[in-house]
């Protein structure tokens, strides 16, 4: 591991505050980045002051005059290059993915993978910036709109996907011409600062302008100056509920904008039309992928009456086979949980579901001994339950599954809907009228909907977010990056006269 590190220059720099390839001398308190894997400190990471985060402020706002200039094919160039560079450094900073957050090396090198393709879609999304163009109802008149940049991006992302959900927003930022500035979670600092050198790097070797691609490390200070910022167009902020409605309440306070994806209590219907076998695979990995941090992790299996028991046997002997253990050993599913306090909020969680009457078919538990030291790894647990018990109505970022047993279609829908988020959901059917039912404005209230997949593993050409206590934020593919740009109408008038719109007459 510190040989990645020093492959990244991570060892040279212990500031966590940067405009670019500059960087700052921060004076504020060391952040200790510790990895869940072994519970060993891999560096430290001075955070910012509030004099270190204006100056970085400035120094953006100095480069979107410059940055904005560029033709937006140009600015995906750079992309381009960027995206290049990630397919160099997939397998380095995979493992530091790895390592740093805990989740198993194949995902950490699926986000790094997930980085490269916002990269090529950001890229065409350069040579397509478009607009309308509309009909005047007065002669002689042409109307149009086009869209540009909005300014300076905020970012703040969580630890779950330390770098991907930040490539989402600072690729397609970028080609639309607006600066960045990243405030990274602080429990995966050295993710980010691996990916500020190599983005750095492509910017300089392209003559951007410093403070284009900024990153600003430290506590939930650092997101509380973001938000509350008028100087900051847009904050985009990823993270919990509780964490969003402070972020959207700031920025809506001075009128700013907020591009919130938030948590998630997603849920797979199980049809008695669905092919079970196929199903176990999109239900197993959905709640145990990440160790269930996942926005989109699987919390709640809706399953038909009729084959309750027999995909609850099917889930049971599957949990069995799961192997816990080092995330970088690619014969282990499930790694550790983020921190001690992940561990804690795991187990509480377990305790309240047995006190509201759920009854667990897999027992949950911390496992001890050789291997996992770092106190972090849990046992992937499953509990019978009501949809109505309040743990369940809550996000709990842990490998805990609930099953909730339904008779109709109508009533499934019903109870997938019946919770305070809407990320994430799917069907395992196959029935087309249940399909289509289940995707009709009838259906799932949820931002995602799929069939014959499950919750999550979104790809990035399409929009990525959710509704109700999700935040109603879209980020990634489709038309997300709308969010980046000012849309501007505009007439033309190419005569010799000035009529007024809506017939109105003001004859002088």
């Amino acid at each position: 591991m510190q040989k990645i590190l020093t492959g990244f220059n991570i060892q040279a720099v212990n500031s966590g505050v940067s405009t670019g390839t500059t960087w700052l001398p921060a004076a504020g308190e060391p952040i200790v980045s510790s990895s869940p894997v072994d519970g060993k400190d891999i560096a430290t990471v001075t955070s910012a002051t509030r004099a270190d985060y204006d100056a970085v402020v400035q120094k953006a706002a100095e480069a979107f005059g410059a940055w904005r200039q560029w033709p937006a094919p140009r600015r995906g160039e750079v992309v381009r290059q960027i995206g290049e560079a990630l397919r160099t450094h997939k397998e380095a900073l995979g493992r530091l993915v790895s390592y740093e957050m805990g989740k198993s090396l194949q995902e950490g090198y699926g986000e790094v993978q997930e980085m490269i393709d916002i990269c090529d879609f950001a890229v065409g999304l350069s040579r397509q910036l478009h607009g309308l163009t509309m009909h005047s109802e007065r002669p002689g008149h042409r109307m149009y709109e086009q869209w540009h940049p909005l300014g300076i991006a905020g970012i703040i992302s969580a630890f779950n996907f330390p770098v991907a959900v930040w490539s989402w927003n600072s690729m397609l930022a970028w080609v639309c011409g607006d600066v960045c500035i990243w405030k990274p979670s602080e429990k995966t600092p050295l993710t980010a600062l691996a990916c500020q050198h190599i983005a750095a790097t492509v910017f300089a070797a392209n003559g951007v302008p410093e403070g284009v691609c900024c990153l600003v490390t430290g506590g939930r200070e650092v997101g509380e100056w973001l938000a509350a910022d008028t100087r900051i167009p847009l904050v985009s902020a990823t993270g919990s509920t509780r964490m969003g409605k402070a972020v959207g309440a700031a920025v809506g306070a001075r009128l700013g904008r907020a591009l919130l994806e938030l948590g998630g209590n997603n849920a797979i219907i199980i049809s008695k039309d669905a092919d079970l076998d196929m199903s176990l695979i999109g239900c197993v990995f959905g709640a145990v992928g990440t160790a269930g941090q996942r926005c989109t992790s699987t919390r709640r299996l809706i399953i038909h009456e009729s084959v309750y028991e027999t995909f609850k046997t099917k889930l049971v002997n599957a949990y069995k086979q799961l192997r816990i253990g080092d995330p970088l050993d690619e014969q282990h599913h499930v790694g550790p949980l983020i921190d001690r306090q992940a561990v804690d909020m795991y187990l509480q969680a377990i305790e309240k579901c047995k006190a509201e009457g759920g009854k667990f078919v897999v027992e949950g538990g911390v496992l001890e001994g050789k291997g996992y030291e770092s106190g972090c790894y849990v046992k992937p647990a499953i509990a019978e339950v009501e949809n109505g018990f309040s743990i369940v109505q809550h996000e709990t970022f842990a490998p805990i599954l609930y099953l909730i047993k339904y008779s109709h279609i109508e009533e499934a829908i019903a109870l997938q809907n019946g919770v305070p988020q809407g990320l994430s959901s799917a069907i395992m059917t196959l029935n087309l009228r249940e399909a289509e039912q289940f995707l009709s404005q009838a259906g799932s209230d949820c931002g995602i909907a799929n069939v014959n997949i499950g919750t999550s593993g979104a790809e990035i050409g399409g929009a990525f977010g959710g509704e109700k206590e999700t935040g109603g934020g879209r980020e990634s593919g489709s038309d997300a990056w709308k969010a980046y740009m000012r849309r501007q109408t505009n007439t033309i008038n190419y005569t010799d006269k000035l009529p007024l719109a809506q017939g109105i007459k003001f004859d002088l």
